[in-house]
């Protein structure tokens, strides 16, 4: 149902600003998750919506999200989520600009984390065209433990030949605030994280590729600027990812394939290996 509401919101926005906007878009993408010497999930699907619009010098992206997993008989139910993804970016003016976002778990019937939310505030400031760095820092508030988060993001842009590459360094520190780990979700999880990435986006003509790596460990983290989140009891230590899309006049087609290595923390079960195959496509107006 709530898929409805979605839908129609978008549909009313990009209506009612449709003779203002720039640069905005449309989206919408889908998963596929297979997991390897896991004893919790065998596979699953994740569908998403969702819409960027801009207006003067304010831009409002929103995303809904719903899916699963088949699971293993350790846990008895297959998964089902959903979970909606709210941002908000002012600009203030050439140099600073300010973002808000929000995040709510509207569904879990799994995971001690159903019905929790995310909140989390920033500051961007671009020295020019080509370089720019964001702060945000994200409050995570579950049933029975919380989390802080605090992310810095390093953008850089420059052109090789034809070639518009975007290299950005993203760096981020996680604290659990759960007394002495007595939750069945953090029982086994560090008290502090910190980890880092790299990532790379070069754009020829209407081709587009790009790369991220991960390097350190993280759990109960917010990922992608505020549109993934993860909150289940997974304890992350490698990520690749890999990209490639085209543009067709108004319309962006992207695949993406990630790896991911996790620790099922609750079980101690470690070495379990998460591929996901992505499809994203984007309508721009």
């Amino acid at each position: 149902m709530i898929i409805k509401y979605i839908l129609l919101f978008i549909t009313l926005t990009t209506y009612t600003f449709a003779q203002e906007v720039v640069h905005s878009s449309l989206s919408a993408y889908a998963e596929s998750k297979t997991y390897s010497n896991s004893k919790q999930k065998e596979d699953g699907a994740i569908y998403g919506v969702g819409a960027d619009i801009h207006l003067g010098d304010a831009g409002y992206k929103l995303a809904y999200e719903e899916g699963g997993a088949n699971t293993t008989p350790n846990i008895g139910k297959d998964l089902e989520i959903q979970k909606v993804f709210f941002k908000l970016e002012y600009k203030f003016d050439k140099h600073f600009s300010a973002n808000l976002n929000y995040i709510s778990v509207l569904s879990d019937n799994i995971a001690e984390t159903d019905g929790g939310y995310v909140g989390g505030g920033g500051i961007t400031y671009r020295f020019d065209k080509k370089l720019s760095l964001n702060f945000t820092q994200y409050f995570s508030v579950y049933d029975k433990f919380d989390i802080f988060q605090s992310d810095l993001r390093v953008d850089y842009k420059t052109k090789i030949d034809k070639v518009k590459v975007k290299f950005s360094s993203v760096t981020k520190y996680i604290y659990i605030e759960d007394g002495n780990l007595s939750s069945n979700f953090t029982r086994n999880a560090d008290k502090n994280y910190f980890t880092t990435a790299i990532e790379a986006h070069a754009h020829y003509k209407s081709y587009h590729l790009g790369a991220t790596a991960y390097f350190g460990k993280r759990a109960f983290a917010v990922m992608q600027d505020g549109f993934k989140l993860q909150h289940h009891a997974m304890e992350f230590d490698r990520t690749y990812a890999i990209g490639a899309g085209k543009t067709f006049h108004n319309f962006i087609f992207r695949l993406q394939y990630i790896y991911q290595r996790v620790t099922e923390m609750p079980l101690q079960n470690k070495n379990v290996e998460v591929s996901t195959l992505r499809f994203i496509t984007n309508y721009k107006f």
